[in-house]
């Protein structure tokens, strides 16, 4: 067991509390970051790179069929192993936006290719359900069972904001624990039923999912009607019977008080290590335990935690994930702190053996997430969406030394340009719940510059209505338009050329040698003009 400090390359600013970590292929990918970094990875999803004790991020490209994915924080992450035929995947349901919407979708997250350089692609697809379907929430958990040869996921427990009949000023944004209900998910149908246990009575949160053929286990976890984290220990087990499924829940023994833990796996069995998380809102849970999963039911066990260095100790806050088998990553905020040159606030926690530190597959990440979203810093609407790079400019170079990294200075203060006010009085474009409407339209919506006024304005192209057949033809001309309420599209004019700076040169005409003088005009009357036109015709 070893506590390693780690030295963030450009990349401090991107891992903030909420995010997941997730392994594909052996690939740690870093996902659900504070916004987009908008110039250096388009898709928001990083691979996390150790070496010579210092952590880099690498950007990972989407295959062209993947669907738009925003960046939650807190949602249910789950693995899915091989099967079938199937690779490997994981499922991502719910979360948190940077806008503080939550999402109520279900994403599949596989791996496309696999290039050269090590070069990751992934396909990411939105699960289309029916039936019984959860609201949007985060902080719940999300697991896989396998009965009778059949599988499905089970989705437990989150938070959400209060109905909408019951919304006002006061308590807008006030939260509240979803009912507990559990939600049974069929991936080949796509359908999702919802059940009501009776053992299951309260609201519970930022708790921890354990699987293990058709049983699941929920530990811990917090609780708003009684402000508590109550060591609950349940085990639910999910009957895959023919055409229905037959669902029971145990309320077993003494388990642990926690909420956002990390669990990583140690080996190929169901055997796992809790480490992290919070006993109370402002006391972090400084111990380890062990967690063995087998036929008998759940074992706990403690473990010798790890010599916590001072800062570790000292913050209030903490969040991480899992770097592969028995290796974790733990973050301390800096904010407030003096800024050293030599200062860590990452760590790696690692449970194995010097030496054996390589990271594998088969591991299951839970995020870290403070209850008290009060004190997370309020984001800006401009960081959920971004300036996207091309395809080429992402490919990763020869050597990991070269590599690109996250360059926070990169990024464009949009702050300043005035992109995401409202372009006209009958604005259609809500930036908190913007989506795609061309084609064209990866990374931000499309603009057109009106011309008129004092150095003109940008207005959404959706808002005046264009066709994306008009809307090419308008990028690649020379012309000027303007919008409707100054004239609209049909009044175009081309852009006069430019004009050279400085003084104007006065050309004089050179004096021709031997030159004839002109005969004398000789005035003519329009009838005379006429009669010579028919003449000579």
């Amino acid at each position: 067991m070893s506590l390693q400090p780690l030295t963030p390359v450009n990349c401090a600013a991107l891992l903030q509390p909420g995010c997941s970590l997730l392994h594909l292929d052996g690939e740690a990918l870093l996902f659900g970051q504070k916004g987009w970094p908008k110039r250096s990875c388009p898709t928001g999803v990083f691979g996390v790179r150790l070496k010579n004790r210092e952590l880099k991020l690498r950007p990972i490209s989407f295959s062209n069929d993947s669907c738009y994915l925003p960046p939650l924080r807190c949602p249910a992450v789950a693995r899915l192993d091989p099967h079938d035929g199937y690779p490997e995947s994981y499922l991502i349901h719910g979360g948190r936006t940077p806008n503080n919407e939550i999402s109520d979708s279900l994403y599949q997250l596989t791996l496309d290719s696999r290039g050269c350089n090590r070069k990751v692609t992934l396909r990411c697809q939105e699960k289309e359900l029916v039936g019984e379907l959860p609201g949007a929430r985060y902080g719940h958990s999300i697991s896989m069972v396998h009965s009778r040869g059949k599988s499905a996921c089970v989705l437990f427990g989150g938070r959400s904001y209060m109905p909408a009949g019951e919304r006002t000023t006061e308590n807008w944004n006030s939260v509240i624990d979803c009912p507990p209900q559990v939600f049974l998910i069929d991936l080949e149908f796509n359908i999702c039923s919802a059940h009501t246990l009776s053992e299951l009575s309260g609201g519970q949160s930022f708790h921890l999912g354990l699987a293990r053929e058709d049983c699941v286990y929920f530990l811990g976890g917090h609780s708003l009607s009684s402000d508590s984290r109550p060591a609950r220990l349940f085990r639910l087990r999910v009957e895959l019977l023919q055409g229905n499924a037959l669902l029971s829940c145990d309320a077993l023994g003494t388990g642990l008080s926690v909420t956002s833990a990390i669990v990583t796996r140690t080996g190929p069995a169901h055997k796992y290590i809790i480490l992290g998380g919070y006993q109370a809102d402002s006391q972090k849970r400084l111990e380890c335990s062990t967690v063995i999963l087998d036929e008998k039911g759940i074992h706990i066990e403690a473990l010798e935690p790890p010599q916590w260095t001072a800062d570790i100790n000292q913050s209030r806050t903490w969040f991480g994930g899992s770097l592969g088998e028995g290796s974790a990553l733990i973050g301390v905020p800096s904010e407030g702190r003096s800024a050293q040159p030599d200062a860590h606030y990452f760590y790696q926690v690692c449970f194995q053996m010097e030496g054996d530190d390589e990271s594998g597959e088969g591991t299951q990440g839970c995020s870290q997430e403070s209850t008290d979203y009060d004190d997370s810093t309020p984001l800006e609407d401009s960081e959920e969406l971004y300036f996207g790079r091309e395809p080429h400019e992402l490919e990763d170079s020869g050597s990991d030394g070269e590599e690109y990294t996250y360059h926070e200075d990169d990024e464009e203060d949009e702050s300043k340009t005035g992109y995401w006010m409202k372009c006209c009085l009958g604005c259609q474009v809500d930036v908190n719940t913007w989506e795609p409407y061309y084609s064209t339209e990866l990374h931000r919506p499309a603009m057109i510059f009106c011309s008129r006024g004092e150095g003109g304005h940008w207005v959404h192209a959706q808002c005046m209505e264009l066709s994306e057949a008009l809307l090419v033809m308008l990028s690649q001309g020379n012309s000027k338009y303007f919008c409707m309420d100054h004239g609209g599209l049909p009044r175009q004019e081309m852009t006069p050329p430019r004009r050279a700076h400085g003084p104007t040169l006065k050309r004089t005409a050179m004096k021709m040698q031997n030159k004839k003088k002109t005969p004398p005009s000789v005035r003519m009357t329009p009838a005379k003009k006429s009669f010579l036109r028919r003449l000579f015709n």
